[in-house]
């Protein structure tokens, strides 16, 4: 469904994406994490045909660049920072679902759901509304139609509790016939949807964990750490973590990860692929065969061995 091979973009001198390899199939469901500035909205940036890019993107088999209007048909979008859009509310609305068939009525029906009523704000200018009527607005408006893809790029920034629990079911209503890429830094709020995550970092693909089942998720895990040699900022990342040393040179480390945390853990272990050389995470209660099943699940980049 996605596929980027050797893409790679650069920003004057500062390079952004670094020869990046990624395929993502249809109905797989994505969490896309990363520090500020690794290349995450580059990435989605791409693959809305927005940039100019060295390599390859596809998106169903069609260039998002050179075929930008079929591509965007099937492609639902939600920014991390809403357009300065001045057209009122309701020629937003009326535009959107003429350029994409979309019945009127689903987007407000939605925007309902998320606890925005847009009958009293039709003539208002979008631009002049609130950061989560925004948020609600376009999510209504990009989960309205009938996209195949949905990139949304931190959706849920700017939504209050209640919104971003009726946002994440709306997600969840759609999950068995929809390829989502979200990019997101609460890992928590998305990992019961997503059934694989990618970090990037510096532009590269730093992990790439496909989640063999939600229970492991929900669960807490029991993780060991094994290193070649003790290592300082390693350290100090493993005890920000609240794991403990088990020797004085800090080889061997164990501790607890919540079940929603393990993917965000295993990604601040992949900084340090040259130190560590074993990392195991035991969910608790569980039966030995099914624990080593699960952790034979996680597919640790390389570099660490399970």
């Amino acid at each position: 469904m996605i596929r980027c091979h050797r893409l790679a973009k650069s920003f004057r001198r500062a390079r952004v994406l670094d020869g990046l390899d990624l395929e993502i199939g249809l109905g797989e469901r994505v969490a896309l994490i990363g520090s500020n500035g690794a290349g995450k909205t580059t990435l989605m940036r791409c693959l809305l045909g927005e940039y100019t890019h060295e390599g390859e993107v596809t998106i169903d088999g069609r260039c998002p660049r050179r075929e930008r209007t079929a591509v965007l048909a099937r492609v639902g979008f939600v920014p991390q920072l809403p357009p300065p859009l001045k057209m009122p509310v309701g020629q937003l609305v009326d535009f959107a679902t003429a350029l994409t068939g979309t019945p009127a009525a689903r987007v407000h029906d939605l925007a309902e759901r998320l606890g925005l009523d847009l009958a009293p704000i039709r003539t208002r200018p979008f631009v002049k509304l609130s950061g989560g009527m925004k948020q609600k607005l376009l999510i209504a408006i990009a989960l309205g139609r009938d996209a195949s893809v949905l990139i949304m790029d931190e959706p849920a920034a700017n939504l209050d509790a209640a919104a971003r629990r009726i946002f994440f079911e709306l997600l969840a209503e759609r999950e068995a016939r929809t390829t989502m890429l979200i990019s997101s830094h609460r890992i928590n709020e998305i990992s019961a949807l997503v059934n694989r995550v990618v970090e990037l970092d510096m532009g590269q693909l730093v992990l790439d964990e496909r989640i063999a089942g939600e229970s492991g998720l929900a669960a807490h895990a029991a993780g060991r750490v094994v290193c070649r040699r003790s290592e300082p900022a390693l350290a100090r990342a493993l005890e920000q973590w609240n794991f403990r040393a088990l020797d004085a040179e800090g080889i061997e480390w164990e501790g607890e990860v919540a079940g929603p945390d393990r993917l965000r853990f295993l990604g601040t272990l992949s900084r340090y692929v040259s130190v560590v050389s074993h990392v195991s995470l035991q969910e608790r209660g569980a039966p030995a065969a099914q624990s080593a099943a699960q952790s034979a699940a996680l597919a640790l980049p390389a570099g660490l061995e399970s």
